[in-house]
């Protein structure tokens, strides 16, 4: 086969491919979002083997896959992910959370991480990757506590790392129950943001104790002062010669949340969907009051136990979903006085139930994890 053949051959397989990731995303209107936000879900750059592993076996289903493929894995809990063709290759799976997507690693049977940031930054382009808005990695535990059950660590699609992610840390309770072949479970995964707890339930969903909020604005970090009762509420900041207030939060992670304008956000707020955030989302990333840069979260109060938020992630742009920034949201929301502690956050990607627990001052975070494909890729 030439040059011009082979390039028309792997066209075809990835048009077919694509064909195929859309008749399973239909099979939730999460995933459907997510496909039409992202149309590239996969480019030629992706493996013939990972083409191959999406289009074989009909009937078979993916979560039956990734556990097939790693069966290794399942006999010893340190043995190698790396395909058994050959040394070169690294076993992966897609999962999504509200269409923020994710490329999944196991990585349990190593202290070191199998791919650079760099790679990973270049398997999370949408037009020459996997496309993803991050790579994560579960690693053995010890991270935090020894009795953790594994341990967590992810680069953006930019290749920074960052503490922790809340949609993250939900697909990736999902990808170990569905390589270990586990019943719906909770688990304890330590990360760089502390230990996290998600619990695997039944139906789907993925319940997160995400702990407390850190508030103190030299922890968030946020370089101004505290406005009330230690947090800094309703803080104004210069963001493009307007005026915004904003709240610092943080879930393991920096938030900068914001209703609104000085005098937009008493008054009807803003409208998220009206938004642009390209045009504004780098400029509160990089704000000179965040000196680790920060998430931020455009939120409209809809009613006390329902809020629509647009986030600008850092590292990562705009995505569909954030799960820490909808818990911040909620947590600056209370502390503003416009929601209930328990309130539903919309997000672009579809929705999370949020509730910020006055009994033990921890929050809770619900809600779906599912797999889009699986394959292997050079490291």
């Amino acid at each position: 086969m030439n040059g011009a053949d082979r390039k028309k051959s792997v066209t075809k397989i990835s048009t077919k491919l694509l064909e195929c990731c859309h008749v399973y995303a239909s099979r939730s209107t999460t995933a459907i979002a997510h496909s039409r936000a992202h149309p590239a879900l996969v480019s030629p750059a992706l493996s013939m083997s990972a083409m191959s592993s999406v289009l074989s076996l009909p009937g078979t289903s993916l979560a039956a896959r990734v556990r097939r493929a790693r069966t290794a894995h399942r006999a010893s809990p340190r043995s190698s992910t790396v395909a058994a063709a050959g040394s070169d290759k690294v076993q992966f799976a897609k999962y999504q959370g509200l269409g923020n997507d994710f490329v999944l690693v196991d990585n349990r049977d190593s202290d070191v991480i199998k791919m650079s940031s760099e790679r990973c930054a270049e398997l999370c382009d949408r037009n020459f990757g996997i496309g993803a808005d991050g790579v994560i990695f579960a690693m053995p535990p010890g991270l935090v506590q020894q009795d953790e059950d594994y341990s967590m660590r992810m680069y953006n699609s930019d290749g920074t790392e960052p503490e922790m992610c809340g949609n993250g840390i939900r697909c990736l309770a999902n990808f170990v129950a569905d390589v270990d072949g586990a019943s719906p479970k909770a688990y304890k995964v330590g990360t760089l943001a502390g230990l996290i707890q998600p619990e695997v339930r039944a139906d789907g969903q993925v319940a997160v104790d995400m702990g407390e909020p850190v508030l103190n604005p030299p922890d968030v970090p946020f370089t101004e002062s505290a406005t009330q009762d230690g947090a800094a509420v309703r803080v104004p900041i210069e963001v493009k010669g307007d005026t915004w207030l904003v709240t610092a939060v943080s879930m393991g992670n920096p938030h900068c949340i914001t209703f609104g304008k000085e005098g937009e956000c008493d008054n009807g707020g803003i409208k998220v969907d009206d938004l642009d955030l390209s045009a504004i989302g780098p400029s509160f990333e990089a704000h000179k009051t965040f000196p680790a840069k920060t998430n931020t979260e455009f939120v409209e109060v809809v009613n006390r136990n329902y809020v629509k938020m647009h986030v600008w992630e850092r590292g990562a742009g705009a995505t569909l979903a954030c799960g820490t920034g909808a818990c911040a949201t909620v947590v600056a929301a209370v502390l503003e006085g416009r929601t209930e502690r328990k309130c539903t956050v919309e997000l672009p990607g579809g929705p999370l139930e949020i509730e910020w627990r006055e009994s033990d001052n921890r929050v809770i975070m619900t809600g779906p994890a599912k797999m889009v494909f699986d394959g292997d890729v050079t490291p």
